[in-house]
Formats: structure tokens, C-alpha cells, sequence
């Protein structure tokens, strides 16, 4: 199955957890291959809404005296999907959504997802849609991971816990049991939410996943980075304390969501990368560096003492090339054993 094109077969990656084989319907779901895209709703980004405050200084002097500009070239470096709607990922076989909250200046305490700029679609919209494509779909079950969390008050992380729980209801996966396939599809339950808020804890809300990625623009640094943290083990079960270094901040993870973690196949540049190179986009240097990211994937297998990954993202165009081809493939690779992204 490993040259399987899904241009012979495009109804295949909708519904590929139906057909995973029955030998893996009994494992924890944190121990199959989950592709996943990285910063999932950056393909709505608003080139004409306000810059983050969260972008670094330069950017946003940049922003003030060059406003349209600054803001095209941002939404250019900043857009890593490209489908015009959310549920033309999850057609694509897109599991694992990284979903990014702010609220955005002047726009009435509306929440929206954000990656350098906000995006047009709001969080209620979105959510929606994938409570819509999930009612179509009832044998996939996904991982969706809330997080950074932009100028949201405690009052805005009620209201929107308040709306998931609402809106999802018994499709949610508890953070007290072991999901695996069959009792998901026992239960009805279809989502694992992930917040990353430690003073939200609630059991059906699990904690923050942890994301390797390497932080670089190389791609052999990324593949580098990758193999050392494979060598030193996946995460474990406990509590623990982990940093990573972000393109423009740290962020601590101090739990752990069970066995879930991320491992981020994107290149990151910086505001010196953008601002030196405003006409060139995410798309060109991905496309320039897949060949080597996609080799490693593809080697990677599972079981145990294998060369294993939980949670695949992926980051940035092209799409058929990134998220349908090869996530595809990925997903017949698990069907060896557990799974290797």
C-alpha cells in the first residue's frame, strides 16, 4: 500500500480509520500513526486584520510604518495550509488539528485562531464545521489541540470549555480512560480535546500535548533534531516539565496528555527570514526542502524498539504533495503495528 495514490482511490483517506486492520482497533490511540496539519487554520488568515501583539518588535515597528505591506508579507510566511474550507482537511485524512485561539482587538470579545495575523473565521464557525463533518463521518476520531490562547480572560476560556463541552457533548473522549478505536466507536466518542491551560482541568478536556520540532529553516536540522529525541524516548506518562523553544518565546508543558505527543515535520524562520525575503513565501521553501523531510518520514516504522512517532504535523504547501500523498502513506505504514508518526 506504501504506493498507493490517492487520486485512484480519493475516498480512501476520509474514512481511513474504518479501515485500519481489526488488529489495531484495541490499542491506545496514542500508539497509531495520527497525521495532523500545523496551525491548521492559518489557510483563513485575514491580511487585512491588526498583527498579534505577540510578534517580535522589529515586525511590528515594520507594521506601523508600513502597515499593508508588513501585513501581506506576514500572511505570505505565516500560511502553512492551504484548503479554503476545514473539512477539505479532514478529507485529506488530516487527524491531529493545531488550533490557536485569540481574540481579536475591537471585534466585539469574538474568539479567532491566529498565526501572526487573525484569521476570518471564527473559533464557533469553525468548531461547527467539524461537529457537521464528524456527524457525516462516525468511524474517525481526531486530536484537537487548543492552545497559545492570545489576550483570552478567564471568562473567554469558560465560555468557549462551555461551548465545546456543549457542542461536541458525547463525542468527547475522557481524559480518564485509554481510548483505543473500538471503544471510541462503542461510545460514540469521536474528539480528544487537548487544552493547554493547566488551571483548566476538567475530564473531558485533556492536557497539553507535547511538540517536538526543531525550531530551524534546514531541513536536515529538523531531520537531526528528530532522531536525537528519538534516541532519548518518547514522553512518558507522568508528570513532567519540558520547554521548547518557539520561534519567538518559550513555552513550558508541564503535563503530559497520557502517551499523546506531536513531532512537527515544518521549518521555522524568523522575523529577519521575513522581512529579508518579502516576496518569497512558506510555500517555496517548503517545497524546496520536502524531499528530505518526506524520506525520513518514510523510513520511519513501528513497534516495539521501532523508530516510532505518535502525532504527525504537517506545514505548508503543497498540498498534495504534503498532507494527501504522503500522510496517506503514513497511514498504511501503521498498519504494520502501532504506528510510526
Amino acid at each position: 500500500m506504501s504506493g498507493w495514490d490517492p487520486g485512484s482511490n480519493p475516498g480512501w483517506s476520509t474514512d481511513w480509520m474504518s479501515r485500519l486492520p481489526p488488529r489495531l482497533h484495541d490499542v491506545p490511540l496514542w500508539e497509531l500513526a495520527i497525521p495532523g496539519s500545523h496551525d491548521s487554520m492559518s489557510f483563513c488568515l485575514d491580511a487585512s486584520s491588526p498583527l498579534l501583539p505577540s510578534l517580535p518588535r522589529i515586525v511590528t515597528l515594520c507594521g506601523r510604518l508600513l502597515p499593508r505591506c508588513t501585513r501581506t508579507c506576514v500572511s505570505r510566511w505565516a500560511t502553512t495550509q492551504q484548503q479554503s474550507v476545514l473539512s477539505q482537511q479532514c478529507d485529506l485524512g488530516v487527524r491531529f488539528l493545531d488550533l490557536r485561539v485569540a481574540k481579536k482587538p475591537q471585534a466585539g470579545g469574538e474568539l479567532f485562531f491566529a498565526h501572526g495575523l487573525y484569521t476570518k473565521l471564527r473559533v464557533q464557525e469553525a468548531l461547527q464545521e467539524l461537529s457537521r463533518w464528524l456527524d457525516l463521518h462516525p468511524s474517525e476520531v481526531f486530536i484537537v489541540s487548543f492552545s497559545h490562547f492570545e489576550c483570552l480572560t478567564d471568562e473567554d476560556h469558560t465560555h468557549l470549555l462551555n461551548f465545546i463541552t456543549s457542542l461536541f457533548s458525547h463525542k468527547l473522549v475522557s481524559s480518564e480512560e485509554v481510548p483505543t478505536l473500538r471503544s471510541c466507536w462503542a461510545k460514540g466518542q469521536q474528539l480528544v480535546v487537548s487544552y493547554d491551560r493547566e488551571q483548566e482541568r476538567r475530564p473531558d478536556m485533556w492536557p497539553g500535548i507535547p511538540y517536538w520540532y526543531a525550531d530551524s529553516p534546514d531541513p536536515l536540522k529538523v531531520v537531526s533534531y528528530l532522531e536525537e529525541r528519538q534516541r532519548a524516548g518518547r514522553p512518558g506518562t507522568r508528570t513532567l516539565a519540558v520547554t521548547v523553544t518557539l520561534t519567538t518565546r518559550k513555552v513550558a508543558w508541564c503535563l503530559y496528555a497520557a502517551g499523546f505527543y506531536a513531532c512537527g515535520l515544518n521549518l521555522t524562520e524568523d522575523a529577519a527570514c521575513v522581512l529579508l525575503h518579502p516576496l518569497d513565501d512558506l510555500r517555496r521553501m517548503t517545497a524546496k526542502a520536502a524531499s528530505p523531510l518526506l524520506r525520513w518520514a518514510a523510513a520511519q516504522h513501528a513497534g516495539p524498539g521501532g523508530r516510532q512517532r505518535r502525532l504527525l504535523r504537517l506545514r505548508g504547501p503543497p498540498r498534495r504533495l504534503l498532507c494527501s500523498r504522503h500522510c496517506t502513506q503514513l497511514q498504511t505504514a501503521a498498519g504494520g503495528c502501532h504506528g510510526n508518526a
